[in-house]
């Protein structure tokens, strides 16, 4: 863990639980693609560059999931490394509170408010194509979040944050976060029509050709709305919904999965609705949700 791994020429990826992708500016500078989980990440990410003799430049955070911006901080004390974000992922790397904020739908409880969740502040500006480095370019990929990217480097590897599963861990929580689904399946569509020399998504494998775990993860979406409708055969409020959701896929509840999961299928819920495959009825003061 947390070996630095040559992909091609300039382009470089950190083994971590979350990928974090570097890219050589110079012979002295880099960037970072995300900053790991947390301050102890961004220590080892510290050891990497001194052992290497690298200065690191600016911190490009593909989204505000926490395990992604959990480094910033410190990199950015023991650096001065600016920091940059994408539209509203800016807003939640200034004010991390906002994540837990968001998934819980309120004030988030204390077992909420900790490193996995909420990082630490750091200080970001907004990202755009003309505030990139030289070499690179900026990729929209939301749907796993709100405005999440990724990047092309020059040497043509393509980092993919979020936008997709390994098979391995597809298995393992079956109901993987997605903000926006019609984005979502939008991005991956689009992933799966890429070419590049390398994709390095950040909880999969380093591969040349995506198209086949893209099309993994889009099955995933359609298999869970399928699930989700056979649920609202008859009206069913939320919470019977997300009880029998993790009783099919046979998931631990705990605050952390009810708050992620929860938020995931809501969204399955408006998609669905929007879509016309599901309908609403307030019934003696319940939300109840029936498919069409």
């Amino acid at each position: 863990m947390y070996e630095l791994i040559q992909v091609k020429n300039n382009s470089y990826y950190i083994e971590s639980p979350a990928k974090i992708g570097l890219y050589r500016l110079n012979e002295t500078d880099v960037c970072l693609f995300d900053s790991g989980s947390d301050k102890d990440a961004g220590r080892k990410v510290r050891q990497i560059l001194d052992r290497m003799g690298w200065h690191l430049t600016v911190i490009y955070n593909t989204h505000s999931n926490a395990d992604h911006i959990g480094g910033n901080q410190y990199l950015q004390k023991q650096t001065g490394c600016y920091i940059f974000a994408p539209g509203i992922e800016c807003d939640f790397v200034n004010s991390p509170v906002l994540e837990p904020a968001f998934l819980y739908g309120g004030y988030p409880p204390r077992e909420l408010r900790h490193k996995f969740l909420m990082a630490q502040e750091s200080r970001a500006e907004r990202l755009t194509q003309e505030g990139l480095q030289d070499g690179l370019e900026l990729i929209s990929l939301p749907g796993h979040y709100f405005d999440m990217v990724g990047f092309r480097t020059k040497d043509d590897v393509v980092y993919l944050a979020d936008c997709l599963s390994s098979e391995r861990t597809l298995e393992k929580y079956q109901i993987g976060f997605i903000y926006d689904v019609e984005a979502y399946l939008n991005t991956l569509q689009r992933v799966m029509e890429m070419r590049a020399a390398m994709f390095v998504p950040a909880h999969a494998p380093a591969t040349e050709n995506i198209s086949a775990l893209a099309q993994l993860n889009m099955n995933k979406v359609h298999e869970i709305a399928d699930q989700i409708l056979k649920v609202c055969a008859v009206p069913v409020c939320f919470e019977d919904v997300l009880q029998q959701l993790f009783h099919a896929y046979h998931l631990e509840m705990d605050m952390q999965q009810y708050v992620l999961v929860g938020s995931t299928v809501r969204s399955y819920l408006a998609w669905l609705k929007d879509m016309g495959r599901l309908d609403i009825a307030f019934t003696d003061g319940k939300l109840l949700w029936r498919a069409v």
